[in-house]
């Protein structure tokens, strides 16, 4: 990196108790797949790959016109999941990623192992900050001990009925803040058997695009700087990085907006997405550093973090 982008990206913050990340204008998702998706080898990516890349394309264009073509910092990243399942080993599918890409005029600049994502859940899960529904009495546990977060009030449950009383009618489930009509969501954060926990996609796909916007500090650390591989990838998944720069001139993996190409199928997850970070309490001096660095170049973000998230369902 030279002096003249150290001065943009990394000028201090505010709270010195908060690292500066390196800030791109747009985080592109060119795949987030898992192993049944990973086992159609190279022609599958390829196909894949061919589907994201006009959004893609378009996505880059955009922000061009947002900042300026000649100064517009993108990155990709691609997400393969490592978390639920193990799909081939990293010195067989990233050549294989990285050659489709090539091929297609496109390039991926980071590589993500989801669990990842699992690493820095706890550090997410400490910011959930649930969501009162009015009226509510408090007999529903929080999110922390039973895993689930809605973003209403869940229909009453029934209870027991005293001798010759009269049963109580039925009541809808209610969304806060609803426009007209309600849209209820209750998503499941993680599960527990045998004392392992399990965090769920959407958890995770939160977790995702937070990483992706800059917003996850430990202890006002970055916890995931990107790293560059020398050599050869290696057979396990466990011993590659958590985010692997695959590009040595790449822009930063995080960035002020993201835009993700998804398969259909992801359109559920992101609602729930939605649902969780709406209930997410970053950092006020993350948040701050982020808006100060953003005015700094002439752009105002969204106040809220998941409206600065974009998509492409194909």
């Amino acid at each position: 990196m030279t002096s003249t982008e150290t001065a943009v990206f990394l000028e201090a913050s505010a709270d010195g108790s908060v690292d500066a990340v390196p800030l791109s204008h747009l985080s592109i998702e060119l795949g987030h797949l898992y192993a049944e998706d990973l086992r159609q080898g190279a022609d599958g990516l390829r196909r894949h790959l061919a589907q994201a890349a006009p959004w893609a394309r378009a996505a880059a264009a955009a922000c061009g016109e947002e900042v300026s073509p000649a100064t517009a910092r993108i990155s990709t990243c691609f997400l393969v999941d490592d978390y639920f399942t193990q799909p081939a080993p990293p010195s067989e599918l990233l050549p294989q990623l990285v050659d489709a890409a090539r091929d297609l005029g496109l390039r991926v600049d980071y590589l993500v192992r989801e669990s990842a994502c699992a690493d820095l859940a706890r550090i997410v899960e400490a910011l959930v900050v649930t969501e009162p529904s009015p009226g509510t009495n408090g007999s529903r546990p929080p999110a922390s001990e039973i895993g689930w977060l809605c973003n209403g009030q869940r229909s009453p449950a029934p209870h027991a009925l005293e001798a010759m009383s009269r049963p109580g009618g039925w009541q809808p489930p209610k969304e806060n803040a609803a426009n007209q009509h309600s849209i209820f969501v209750d998503v499941e954060l993680w599960d527990e058997r045998g004392g392992r926990r399990t965090w769920s996609c959407a958890f995770l796909a939160a977790v995702w695009q937070l990483a992706r916007l800059g917003l996850i500090r430990d202890a006002g650390r970055n916890p995931l700087p990107p790293e560059r591989v020398d050599g050869d990838y290696p057979e396990r998944w466990a011993a590659l990085p958590p985010i692997v720069k695959l590009t040595a001139d790449a822009r930063p993996f995080s960035a002020h907006h993201t835009f993700s190409v998804l398969a259909g199928r992801f359109l559920p997850i992101e609602h729930a997405v939605r649902t969780i970070l709406s209930q997410v309490a970053i950092q006020e001096g993350v948040l701050s550093q982020a808006t100060e660095r953003a005015t700094a170049e002439g752009l105002e973000l969204p106040a809220m973090p998941l409206d600065r998230i974009r998509y492409a369902f194909v």
